[in-house]
């Protein structure tokens, strides 16, 4: 399945628009995570704990909106779009979710 922030995929011609299709993650950061990513910005530099977590829900958004546009009969998803934000009363949870238009590509 081709998954693409662009509006069409070249060489390809979209058919049929199934919907609009989502994949939402929410993950808790723990407090070791917290303490490493607190030490990085104490002493500077990039914060790998933190890298790791955003990698890892946006795989997993992603691979949920890919299963839900399978499941609508799509071949493709365009005009992706991915918004992270922080939840919890202490910013302790990201969420990660995506969205895109599922089409029938031929």
């Amino acid at each position: 399945m081709i998954i693409t922030t662009t509006n069409g995929i070249e060489g390809k011609e979209s058919i049929e628009y199934k919907g609009i299709v989502f994949g939402e993650v929410v993950a808790g950061v723990n407090f070791v995570k917290d303490l490493a990513a607190g030490l990085s910005n104490f002493f500077g530099g990039r914060s790998g704990t933190y890298e790791e977590e955003l990698i890892q829900a946006r795989e997993q958004a992603l691979g949920e909106m890919k299963k839900r546009a399978e499941n609508m009969g799509a071949n493709a998803v365009i005009g992706v779009d991915v918004d992270y934000e922080v939840l919890g009363t202490d910013n302790g949870m990201l969420m990660v979710s995506v969205s895109g238009t599922a089409v029938l590509c031929k």
